[in-house]
């Protein structure tokens, strides 16, 4: 090669380099989205600076709580009360280097940011015009999702009541009573170069359409359950909702979700036979997909052949979540969650050994674990963004040990409170072999997923 080619080549190979520099840079600058969402115009600004109405002290929590206890009580046990203090929120936020778009979610009300945000330039949150809030007040930021977020407008108080006597304005607001008054926050859309499929937490369009949607329930029917009280100190005895909003962080809310059926073929555990167990999982009680919410939660279905001594001879796990793909473009590779009234099973062969001994006296363990966040995730968050948290990141929905002699009955478990819709085998999914194409099965190496799917059927032997 002469050297004047050289030099040629040379030159091309650098302005090509070049260009693609200034590619990448202008579609991580100008295109793609520096959050993991989009805008939409109902949640791109806070809402809007509420004053006090007249005849109450003030509008924190605390205040309310001084005529409407058992409300004000219930509230702070909940994750809205704990929404801007929550230490996942705090890390993920480090995360995202404090970007004022989350406070919209976790701190709603004007009067809780310290900045007002103006302008929004071709929707890129982080050249947003913002300038320092007068109103801002630091300790009812803390408050995250408080009572007047959805209660107060204009210095009336709204609520579901057309009869309200109280020493404040009141003002009948039929969206109370709807969907809609979840839709803001738990409808979270997807942006420009993000492919999801139902937007990155998508609770709400994951229900709409969906037999909850069309039966008539609401958000409230489950995460708001009915009882009968006064709403306020010396009100009349009605029906109102508790405000609890227990969801993915609550196990017994979880453990509400689904129905659980475990069976043997044949229920025999004769020696030297082969014994199919099916786990059936069903989502019989949630509205929308379980695991819903945040893209990280995710179940795992594991089953474990376990020595007497307590040595796990032989195990199988499956993920039931998302697999996304965060770059360069946000694509949503993979979705395997339980819609409502979908069935999955999960089968396991034990070959049960001639004779008895240590591995006659070996069980089955079949454990349902949801997880708020992998153990790579968790860790992650600890090691950069500073996460300080005893809370669990995940837990146990369903266990059961089960002898592998005499003869196994089905065990069902059930939710304690009876599921609104009945649900039927015809909303059944078989996860049995795995074969290519089933739609049940995928492996992935990548860190696009909290774990791998094999959906398939795990062939134990018991050393005799």
């Amino acid at each position: 090669m002469t050297r004047s080619r050289w030099k040629r080549r040379t030159a091309w190979f650098a302005a090509a380099a070049a260009i693609a520099s200034v590619a990448v840079y202008l579609f991580y600058t100008e295109l793609r989205p520096v959050v993991i969402f989009g805008l939409r115009d109902d949640f791109a600004h806070a809402i809007a600076y509420q004053k006090v109405p007249e005849g109450i002290p003030g509008i924190r929590a605390e205040d309310c709580g001084l005529c409407h206890r058992e409300i004000y009580e219930e509230w702070k046990t909940t994750i809205h009360s704990h929404a801007f203090k929550d230490p996942f929120f705090q890390a993920y936020w480090k995360k995202d280097k404090h970007i004022w778009v989350c406070l919209n979610c976790h701190t709603p009300l004007e009067n809780q940011q310290p900045e007002l945000i103006g302008a929004i330039p071709r929707n890129r949150v982080e050249r947003a015009v913002k300038r320092p809030n007068p109103d801002y007040d630091p300790e009812y930021q803390q408050e995250a999702i408080t009572c007047a977020v959805c209660h107060v407008r204009d210095g009336v108080i709204l609520g579901p009541f057309e009869d309200s006597k109280a020493p404040h304005p009141t003002r009948y607001d039929p969206i109370f009573r709807t969907k809609e008054i979840c839709y803001r926050c738990h409808s979270v859309p997807s942006g420009p170069f993000q492919f999801y499929r139902f937007g990155p937490c998508g609770t709400y369009p994951e229900y709409e359409g969906g037999p909850y949607y069309r039966a008539g329930y609401v958000c409230q029917t489950c995460h708001m359950p009915e009882t009968e009280r006064p709403a306020a100190t010396g009100g009349p005895v009605r029906k109102v909702r508790r405000h609890l909003w227990r969801g993915g962080h609550d196990p017994e809310q979880v453990k509400r979700a689904i129905t659980v059926l475990l069976k043997a073929d044949p229920p025999e555990m004769m020696p030297d036979s082969t014994v199919e167990f099916t786990l059936t999982l069903t989502n019989s009680g949630a509205g929308h997909n379980i695991p819903t919410g945040d893209p990280d939660r995710y179940f795992t279905i594991e089953f474990q052949l376990v020595s007497a001594d307590g040595k796990v001879l032989k195990e199988d796990s499956s993920t039931m979540g998302r697999w996304i793909m965060w770059q360069p473009v946000i694509i949503e590779l993979y979705d395997n969650r339980l819609s409502p009234l979908q069935s999955r099973d999960y089968a396991f062969k034990v070959s049960v050994p001639p004779g008895q001994g240590a591995a006659g006296d070996a069980h089955l363990r079949a454990v349902i674990r949801y997880h708020i966040q992998s153990e790579a995730g968790h860790d992650m968050l600890i090691r950069k963004y500073g996460l300080q948290s005893d809370d669990p990141y995940f837990f146990t929905v369903f266990e059961r040990d089960i002898p592998l002699t005499g003869t196994f009955e089905p065990v069902i478990q059930k939710p304690d409170v009876e599921p609104p819709i009945p649900f039927s085998s015809a909303d059944h999914v078989a996860c049995g072999s795995g074969a290519a194409g089933d739609g049940n099965s995928l492996s992935s190496s990548s860190d696009t997923s909290p774990g791998s799917v094999s959906g398939r059927m795990a062939d134990i032997e018991i050393a005799s």
